[in-house]
């Protein structure tokens, strides 16, 4: 597919604007919807959880790639529900109204649940684990593999691992802030393992997932290919900041210490992640393979750990994040 129109979902967040300047560098007509409208981006103000006048917006778009996602394990069920689940369908009914190409869904690995024995490949079935997270994407999937089934539109769907880089906050911002103040303790000693990807391989993914027909109706795991243990990934912040650790303990105490830090922040106002259900994530171990995304979209990973990380300290560096 040659650049068209491509509308973004979620066009204002860490991903979305990582894929709307992409697109725009490339040549497409970009546009998207976000909570607050960016007239100058081409960006309207919408809430996707509920109908509204931004679905009118996608009119004449070639691709949707839709972003928009509450990525907590912390805020209320409802709410998670209403904007991963419900705001798909939204995006789909949109997509079909205004006779949209191409949906490219983001998902998650989470949808595999924190048992990823073995190389997982996009054949393992979904896992439910109760996590408010991966059980919304996974039911967001069904939303939209049963739209694409019935022929109401092209879904393709991409399934990220933990997205690092520039603007991530969270797997770069929230550690490092958190690190700081010495409230990240690593269960399973920090062995359990994290499947990383630096936002730029990712965007890529979404270009080729976007203009492949060979994508369509598909499922792609995309990872750097590299999973590695946590204590290996939060370690590169600590060299950072400067700091020992990152500090580790048994997944039992880990979860324990999680869930006080983290109901005590919160009651004072500051977003944190820290709960069982992201413990036993980062407790998980096992691979994925992306040999499918490398077969059909002919894409492969290009940067390393050692290299993202050394972009991510830059960028770190330059925001004032490591100050002090």
């Amino acid at each position: 597919m040659s650049a068209g129109r491509v509308f973004l979902t979620g066009a204002d967040g860490f991903i979305g604007r990582a894929v709307t300047e992409r697109f725009g560098h490339d040549g497409w007509d970009v546009a998207g919807v976000d909570l607050a409208a960016d007239p100058e981006r081409g960006v309207v103000a919408g809430d996707i959880s509920r109908p509204g006048a931004w679905q009118e917006a996608v009119s004449g778009a070639d691709v949707i790639v839709h972003t928009a996602a509450l990525v907590s394990n912390v805020v209320p069920r409802d709410r998670a529900w209403a904007v991963n689940v419900c705001g798909t369908r939204h995006v789909i009914d949109a997509a079909e109204a205004g006779n949209v190409d191409r949906v490219v869904v983001f998902s998650s690995l989470a949808v595999y649940s924190h048992h990823r024995d073995g190389n997982v490949d996009e054949h393992r079935p979904v896992r439910p684990t109760g996590g408010i997270y991966g059980d919304t994407k996974i039911a967001a999937e069904q939303v939209a593999l049963q739209a694409h089934a019935e022929g109401r539109v092209t879904v393709t769907i991409l399934r990220p691992g933990d997205v690092y880089g520039p603007r991530s906050r969270p797997w770069t911002i929230l550690p490092v802030e958190m690190l700081r103040a010495g409230l990240v303790v690593l269960p399973a000693r920090g062995r359990g393992t994290f499947v990383p990807i630096y936002v730029d391989d990712l965007v890529e993914a979404a270009v080729r997932a976007a203009t492949s027909d060979d994508a369509s109706g598909q499922v792609f795991n995309v990872t750097s290919g590299e999973a590695v243990e946590t204590r290996e990934f939060f370690g590169h912040y600590c060299r950072m900041l400067g700091i020992d650790g990152p500090r580790t303990a048994p997944t039992p105490v880990a979860v324990a210490v999680a869930e006080v830090s983290g109901r005590v922040l919160r009651m004072f106002g500051r977003p944190s992640e820290a709960n069982a259900s992201t413990m036993r994530m980062l407790a998980g171990t096992g691979d994925v393979s992306v040999d499918k995304a490398r077969r059909v979209l002919a894409w492969e990973p290009e940067v390393g750990l050692v290299e993202g990380m050394r972009r991510t300290e830059e960028w770190l560096r330059s925001e004032g994040y490591l100050d002090g």
